[in-house]
């Protein structure tokens, strides 16, 4: 009878640690040896897999075994990150469709790798394969290791890969949906490209929706998702509204590739499907305007105004530049996205970096949440903001 798990895999082999004992070491002082990388090292089947369902969504650990990389017999500290894909060609074919956990294990003997990670990468894969599909109540998984050398400055030293095994029968669970408190962004202008995640907030009490600042040359690509490392892709977002005329489409792996250079604000707006298992995602592209609010420019209607908006950068590394500040008050300024209210969209500077509105601010941020929130103005001066790092000062 199949049984279905739902603590962990258990291992069919525990390999030990290969250690060179100290009379058979031949060199006293061993270097590091990466001749042998290209023969990769071994990933076991668990001996519990093949006639049982694997359920990650009730498990705590996907627990593995491997034996060690060869870098010549000297026992480096070794990381460990698991790579999932549904797609039985990733057996002989590393470059299909797959997922590499965030979170990595150290010991081979006992590789313990979070279920929770491993059933949303399944649940991730399987949408964008099949979007408008219900996922099977099992399906084969297949995982590969990519082991590289730990505590190394260059994250990518001794890199090497294992066999793939064959996990036959998992059962992966769509959980509940719900809004998380920022959305994600990463791509070929972002920060470091193709590195960083950069996170962006929600528009304040609109549940669902959120915005972000990005420049991106003529032919850039960049992604998006709900967390850190869970790219969902342009086959998520049901709709695209391309106000700016950035000419936006299907990139590489799934990528949003824009055609004209620019600022662009990013409005992103999710609604939770009536299963609950869904968010239906769609896109606003506008063109980037930020601007002084009320009395620190002299408004006597608070709101956005084209004369009181900040510069673009010549260089898109550089700063955002506000006009000169009219009156001594305190810093009131905000993204224009689309028909939110500018107080939706606010920001201010805590601490050096830019810090989007969470709470009612009705009299004013010193008041309404705190001094350190609060930044005075003087006539004359101006808001400086690099909307790339989301560092900014008055000055």
């Amino acid at each position: 009878m199949k049984k279905i798990f739902k603590f962990m895999l258990l291992p069919a082999l525990v390999l030990p640690l290969l250690f060179t004992s100290c009379d058979e070491d031949r060199d006293s002082n061993p270097t590091l040896d990466l001749s042998h990388l290209a023969e990769g090292f071994v990933l076991n089947t668990p001996a519990l897999a093949e006639n049982n369902t694997y359920d990650p969504y009730y498990a705590k650990n996907l627990v593995l075994t491997c034996s060690q990389p060869n870098y010549g017999g000297v026992p480096y500290p070794v990381k460990y990150y698991a790579q999932v894909s549904i797609n039985p060609a990733f057996v002989s074919d590393p470059t299909v469709t797959h997922k590499e956990l965030a979170t990595y294990a150290e010991n081979p003997s006992s590789l313990d790798f979070d279920a929770y990670e491993v059933n949303k990468a399944i649940v991730s894969l399987f949408r964008a394969a099949n979007p408008d599909a219900n996922l099977p109540d099992e399906m084969p998984v297949y995982i590969r290791l990519r082991a590289v050398i730990g505590g190394a400055l260059n994250q990518t030293l001794g890199e090497t890969y294992s066999n793939v095994i064959t996990l036959p029968s998992v059962k992966a669970t769509i959980p509940d949906a719900k809004f998380t408190d920022n959305l994600f962004l990463i791509g070929s202008s972002i920060q470091t490209p193709w590195e960083s995640w950069k996170p962006i907030p929600q528009v304040f009490e609109k549940n669902g929706e959120y915005y972000g600042i990005i420049y991106v040359p003529a032919g850039g690509e960049f992604n998006w998702g709900t967390e850190i490392n869970d790219k969902l892709g342009i086959n998520q977002i049901k709709e695209i509204n391309d106000v700016a005329g950035a000419g936006i489409t299907a990139g590489d792996d799934q990528n949003l590739k824009v055609a004209n250079a620019g600022w662009y604000t990013l409005h992103f707006k999710g609604k939770i499907s009536k299963d609950k298992k869904n968010i239906n995602w769609t896109l606003t592209v506008y063109k980037t305007q930020v601007c002084l609010i009320g009395a620190c420019i002299g408004q006597s209607t608070w709101g956005f105004a084209d004369e009181n908006a900040l510069t673009p950068p010549d260089d898109p590394s550089g700063d955002w530049v506000s006009p000169a500040f009219t009156a001594g008050s305190e810093l009131r300024v905000a993204v224009k996205v689309g028909d939110c209210k500018w107080w939706s969209t606010e920001f201010t500077i805590l601490k050096g970096d830019v810090f989007w509105r969470k709470q009612k601010v009705i009299d004013g941020w010193k008041k309404d949440v705190g001094s350190d929130y609060s930044v005075s103005t003087t006539p004359g001066q101006k808001l400086y903001v690099n909307f790339d790092t989301n560092k900014a000062e008055v000055k």
